[in-house]
C-alpha cells in the first residue's frame, strides 16, 4: 500500500466510531441460530422470540442477496416477512422483530443506532397501513410506513422518521432503493438526530438533533423489524421488508455504509 493510501486509511480508522453491538449477522450460517437463543440461554447477538407461531424460516431469511450491495463489511442481509401466521402472543397486530442481546452501554450517553433498510415490489409492504419500524417500545423514535392511524386518506407512499409520534423527515419509500439510516440519540441530552443517505452514499445528518425527546431505554427495547397495524377493510397481505448494516456505536459516527470493519481488512 502506498504511503498517502495507508495514511488516509489510519485517518479514516481514528475517526471510526466504537462498536458497542454487532448485529450484522456476519456470524450467522442462517436464520435457524436465531432458535439458539432463549430466556434460560441467552446467546447470540439478537433475542428472537417476537414472531409468529410457524419456523423460523417463515418469518426471517438471511442471505447475500438480502444486504446492501454498497455494503461490502456484511456479509448477508435478513429478509423479514408478515405473513397470515405472523401474529406473536395472541395480538392483532403481525410482528417480526429482533431485540439486541447485549451488556453493552447501547443505551446512555450518544450513541448512533445504524441500519439499512429496502423493500420490493414483489410481497410490498401495505400502503393502506401502518408499519412501525425499527422503533423502540415506548416510540420516541422510529420509522413508520404507510398510513398512519387517525391521519386523513387512505393510503400513504412515504417513509418517514418520527419522534415522539411526530413526523421529521419523510420520502417516497420506492422499490429496490436501499435506504441507509442511523439515529444519532443523546440519552443524558434528552435529543434524536436523524443520518440518511440512499444506495452506496455516506450517511449524512439530514435533521440535526431534536430537543424534549424522553430518550428512555433499558437497552433491551429497541426493536430491529416491524409491528403493522391491522385496519379494517384492508386485508393481510404478505409483506417483505430487508435489513442490513445493523449496529450500534459510539463516538464519531461512521459515515460509511455498513460501519467499521472493510478498513481493518484492507490494512
Amino acid at each position: 500500500m502506498k504511503a498517502t493510501a495507508l495514511a488516509a486509511a489510519l485517518v479514516a480508522t481514528v475517526v471510526q466510531g466504537a462498536v458497542l453491538w454487532d448485529g450484522r449477522f456476519n456470524d450467522f450460517s442462517s436464520a435457524k441460530d436465531l432458535n439458539k437463543w432463549s430466556w434460560s440461554s441467552q446467546v447470540g447477538p439478537y433475542q428472537y422470540y417476537i414472531h409468529g407461531s410457524g419456523a423460523v424460516e417463515k418469518y426471517v431469511n438471511l442471505s447475500p442477496d438480502h444486504k446492501n450491495p454498497n455494503d461490502t463489511v456484511s456479509k448477508q442481509g435478513a429478509k423479514f416477512t408478515l405473513d397470515s401466521t405472523a401474529f406473536w402472543n395472541g395480538q392483532t397486530m403481525r410482528r417480526t422483530e429482533l431485540i439486541p442481546q447485549t451488556k453493552a452501554a447501547i443505551a446512555s450517553g450518544k450513541v448512533y443506532y445504524h441500519f439499512s433498510i429496502m423493500r420490493k415490489d414483489t410481497n410490498a409492504p401495505s400502503v393502506n397501513r401502518e408499519h412501525q419500524i425499527c422503533f423502540f417500545e415506548s416510540h420516541f423514535t422510529e420509522l413508520k410506513y404507510g398510513w398512519i392511524s387517525g391521519e386523513s386518506g387512505t393510503s400513504n407512499p412515504n417513509l418517514q422518521w418520527m419522534t415522539n409520534q411526530k413526523s421529521q423527515w419523510k420520502t417516497e419509500w420506492k422499490p429496490n432503493v436501499w435506504h441507509n439510516v442511523a439515529y444519532e440519540i443523546d440519552f443524558g441530552g434528552n435529543k434524536v438526530g436523524f443520518w440518511h443517505s440512499e444506495g452506496g452514499e455516506p450517511l449524512k445528518q439530514v435533521v440535526a438533533p431534536v430537543s424534549g425527546v424522553s430518550t428512555s431505554s433499558n437497552g433491551q427495547d429497541w426493536h430491529l423489524g416491524v409491528l403493522e397495524l391491522p385496519r379494517s377493510g384492508y386485508a393481510d397481505t404478505t409483506e417483505d421488508f430487508y435489513f442490513s448494516g445493523v449496529f450500534i456505536e459510539s463516538g464519531t459516527i461512521t459515515t460509511a455504509i455498513g460501519g467499521p470493519g472493510e478498513l481493518f481488512s484492507v490494512l
